[in-house]
């Protein structure tokens, strides 16, 4: 199983979707910046996601991990939000990572340093491919009502038909 550092938007909307087991499923460990952390559990306590990552951490299953370069953070900072920059951050300190982030203006960032990364429709993708979950449409139709999250139709089409739905 492979080591991942999530974006606050995969933690919240697997919450919504009741999904968040998925989590735990594909990865070994899930690391969170302190960002991410405050955004989550601390600023947003009442929203989705906050109780499941609050009780993942009890169980070891999610951990805060501090960046190092506060500088290379904050730089990042003026082009996206703090819980993005300090996941590719903490992404560049930690060797064969893979980055849980579905930010528009996060990703090519990331791809600039080369670094993996997925989001929530690519864990729904690998969810059908391995059986656990039955519909791929379904659960992007959850995620677009129940989660409110918002995906476009070019890269439904391009996940259903992954997975043999279109």
């Amino acid at each position: 199983m492979q080591l991942v550092i999530s974006d606050s938007s995969p933690l919240i909307h697997l919450a919504r979707i009741n999904r968040f087991d998925l989590l735990n499923s594909y990865y070994s460990s899930v690391l969170i910046p302190r960002a991410v952390y405050e955004e989550v559990v601390i600023t947003n306590s009442f929203m989705d996601g906050s109780q499941e990552v609050s009780d993942a951490m009890k169980r070891g299953e999610i951990i805060v991990k501090e960046i190092a370069d506060t500088r290379f953070s904050a730089s990042l900072k003026d082009f996206i939000h703090s819980g993005e920059a300090e996941v590719i951050t903490l992404a560049l300190e930690i060797e064969d990572a893979i980055i849980l982030l579905d930010d528009q203006d996060a990703r090519p960032i990331a791809a600039r340093f080369n670094l993996k990364y997925t989001g929530l429709i690519g864990i729904l993708i690998k969810a059908k491919m391995d059986g656990k979950i039955t519909s791929l449409r379904d659960e992007i139709e959850k995620l677009r009502t129940v989660g409110r999250f918002w995906v476009s139709d070019s890269i439904i089409d391009r996940a259903l038909t992954l997975v043999g739905e279109k």
